[in-house]
This record gives structure tokens, sequence and C-alpha cells, in this order.
């Protein structure tokens, strides 16, 4: 195939590694990446598994034998959700690579890594290295295999980590319930029935539970509203108590209530933040710049430290670890537990979802109520020639106003605040904007796009 080793500039991003297949991810790239990434952790095993994706399994076994080259062995647990990998290298203390390209459409596939301890790997702790090493493996200059090679094996920790994820609630305090799970044809339609095989006192159904890489029935992106309406729509015909969105790898779910109503990450955050508190008071919780404001209202109220991050795995699982956080939360629906060697899992996220509707004896739409204070934008996309001027445009214009740059371009007006940021995978700009009324946010998002767009 003899792929350009300059792809790799175009799929690793500042998280992970993302391209479509063939022309990007391809077996030669996952190869290179294979004898990178051993030669990177110096760890005598890796762990291994995929997605739902057509191109995985041969993925896979080029990124296997590009490990095994370097006399590193290969546990490969198959098919599994990414947070299942998160904790296998957590509880194994060997460092993993999960296949999957999570959101993304059905052509797409990529890799999430972590090292032992499930610890993260962004661009500035190994991932701009091992892209390095891998270009000089497609360019034929790459270190030459050692002369045992590893060995290969396979392992199905399904039932482990579910026994994992219940691990954090008392089974036996839940209230019976009717919960419908949207898995959007992704991995959730593996993990999510054997989980809630151990929570007998709930009712469970599973909307597009078969492993199908094509997602013939929506994306599996439930970030966007238009992929929750099948949801949205069964939970108020079915007369369900809650409903569950999971995206492709099934790290994230997004909760609707039971008239229908999806939750935001940042609520659903709050809620997940009063209940990790009532059990450690006085705790750390993080929670990203682009999170409400009520995130960090509710963790003081509850009597929790707040600590604001970046946007992004890799920043919040270094400052839980810098801050002994207890529990982080974004407003993309990533939910991180120390507890679970500070990874995110939309499954565990799940649990306590339910834990908090049982204790509270009302119906989500009430339960929601007193977390949500303030009206907010949604993350809003606009196509962008040169992010970084235009974000310094705007910030002149603003000027008078409490800025930082943390993340993008943050400015506090008082009664209502934006965030500007740069896409790390498309030319694109991300405006998130809360503000105390509807009408006050829908004339500010006015405001702003007016001036990104003139820019």
């Amino acid at each position: 195939m003899n792929t350009d080793p300059m792809v790799l500039d175009r799929i690793v991003k500042a998280y992970d590694i993302r391209g479509t297949t063939p022309d990007q991810m391809n077996d030669e790239v996952a190869y290179a990446l294979g004898v990178a990434f051993a030669d990177f952790v110096g760890a005598p095993l890796v762990i291994v598994a995929r997605d739902m994706r057509t191109t995985g399994e041969s993925l896979v076994a080029a990124f296997s034998d590009g490990v095994t080259s370097r006399g590193v062995n290969i546990l490969n647990l198959g098919l599994a959700s990414t947070d299942l990998v998160y904790f296998a290298a957590g509880s194994l203390n060997a460092p993993g690579a999960m296949f999957t390209a999570s959101h993304n459409p059905a052509e797409y596939n990529g890799i999430k890594f972590c090292l032992s301890g499930a610890r993260p790997v962004g661009i500035d702790t190994g991932l701009a290295t091992i892209r390095d090493v891998a270009k000089t493996v497609l360019a034929g200059n790459g270190p030459s295999p050692v002369a045992a090679k590893g060995s290969m094996a396979e392992r199905d920790m399904l039932d482990e980590f579910a026994d994992h994820v219940v691990s954090f609630i008392d089974v036996n305090a839940l209230k019976p319930m009717k919960v419908v799970a949207d898995t959007a044809n992704g991995m959730g339609g593996l993990i999510v029935p054997v989980v809630f095989e151990r929570l007998p006192m709930m009712q469970l159904e599973v909307m597009y539970p078969e492993l199908d890489g094509s997602f013939p029935n929506h994306p599996a992106d439930p970030i966007q509203p238009a992929n929750q309406r099948d949801l949205q729509a069964r939970v108020t015909s079915g007369g369900f108590d809650v409903g569950l969105a999971f995206d492709g790898d099934a790290d994230r779910v997004f909760v609707v209530d039971e008239k229908g109503r999806g939750l935001s990450g940042s609520t659903t955050t709050a809620i997940l933040a009063a209940a990790v508190l009532r059990k450690n008071p006085g705790a750390t919780v993080l929670y990203n710049l682009i999170c409400s404001r009520s995130v960090p209202e509710v963790i003081r109220e509850n009597g929790g430290v707040p600590v604001r991050t970046k946007v992004g795995h890799s920043n919040i699982k270094q400052v839980m670890a810098e801050t002994g956080a207890v529990f982080g939360g974004e407003h993309s629906a990533h939910y991180y537990f120390l507890d679970n060697f500070r990874a995110d899992s939309g499954i565990i996220a799940t649990m306590f979802m339910l834990q908090e509707l049982s204790r509270a004896e009302m119906p989500l739409s009430e339960l929601r109520r007193p977390f949500e204070r303030y009206e907010a934008s949604g993350e809003i996309n606009t196509s962008v020639a040169d992010a970084d001027a235009v974000m310094k445009a705007v910030a002149k214009v603003y000027d008078a106003y409490s800025q930082d740059w943390v993340d993008g371009l943050t400015v506090d007006c008082g009664d209502w605040w934006f965030n500007l940021r740069a896409s790390n995978t498309e030319p694109l700009l991300r405006l998130n904007l809360e503000a105390s009324s509807r009408d006050d946010c829908d004339e500010h998002v006015a405001e702003v796009l007016s001036l990104v767009t003139s820019l």
C-alpha cells in the first residue's frame, strides 16, 4: 500500500488517533503504530480491543503484529467498549489500545491509547512520540524486529467489568424502574444488557442493540439532538422512567427524562457531583470550562471543592491525579470516577443516575429542576479559515470584560458568558454560551455569531 508517513500528521489528534479507511487508517498505519506504541510503553504486555466497525478486526491484527514484532505480548479482549478497556488497563496494570472512532461516521476508525493503570496518553504525554516513531516505520527506517516475537492471547473480561460497574452503588437500594437504552448499533448493545442482568429490579429495553458499524438507524453521536429523537419518542410512548443514549464506543451516555426531554451533560454532571459528594464530603470535583455555571455552584453547595479544567480526557485525568478529585464531568457527557482508575464510563454514570432516582423518589423531570438554573446555547459550530485570528479579534471586541485563554477564549460578561474553541479535528470554531434567560441567550448567541462570521 506504501502509505505516506505524513498521513500520521493528519490523523493524530490531541487525545487520540482518528482517520478514514483505507486512505488514512489502514493496516500499514496500524502496524507502524503497534511498533511505536510497544517501544513507547516499554511494558511486557499490551491490551487490545475493538468496537463493531467493519475495519476493526483487520486493524487490530496488524497493530498486534507490530506490537509482537517488538517482543511484547498481546492480550486481545475482542469486542469491547472503551470503558471496559480502561477497566482492563487499570485492573491488570497494563497499557491498552482501543480501536474505535467513537461517535464518528462509519467510514472512520482510530485508536484510543492508555498507559498502565488506565493513565491517559495525549499529544504532550506520548502521542507525538508515538506518531514520530510510526513515521519512521512507514518510511522503512523503523526498528528491526527482535529475535523472539511476543505471544498473543485472548480473554473475555465483560463479566468482570459488569461486576465492577455495579459495585459503585447499593443494588438493593434501587427502586423498580422501566429503562430504555438506545445503543445506536454501538458497543452499548454488548455492555448494557450484561450490566442490567445484575439489576433484577430494572425492566430494560434496548433499542438498536445489534452491533453494526454501518449505523443503519442513526449516527452513534447522541450529543446531536436529532440522534436522540427515536429514544425520546420511545420513552414517552412506552411509559419509561428514564432513557439512556450511548455513543458508538459506549464511554458516554446522555440521559432523557420520563417526558422525553434530554438532560445536558452539565445537568448530569451536577446531579452526579451531588451524589458523589454525599459519600465524599469536602472532596474535589472537576468540571470542564464549557459546563454550566450551575455545576460549580452545586459542588460548593454540597460541600465540595470545584476545579475548572480544559476540555478533554487527558487533561481531566491529569488534573484528577494532581488534585485527588473523586469525580469529574464534561458537558459532552464524559464522566470520570476516581475508583474507576480516574477513567470515564457511561455505564457507571448510569448506575449513579439510577441510584439518585431511587433515592429521590420523584420523576427525573422533577429531580433535574434544581440543577438547571441557566439557559444554554448548546455547541454551535462555525467554519472559519483561521480560528486563532477570529478568537483574538473577538477578544478585542470584548476586552472590557473578564477573559481567559485556558482552553480557547472564555469571556465572562457578568450575567452571561461564552467560550470559543477551535476544533481539534476540523476547521471549525465551537461556541458555547450561557445566560440567565432564553431570550438573553438567543440574543447574545446572535451577537457573537454575527461577529464571528464577519471576521
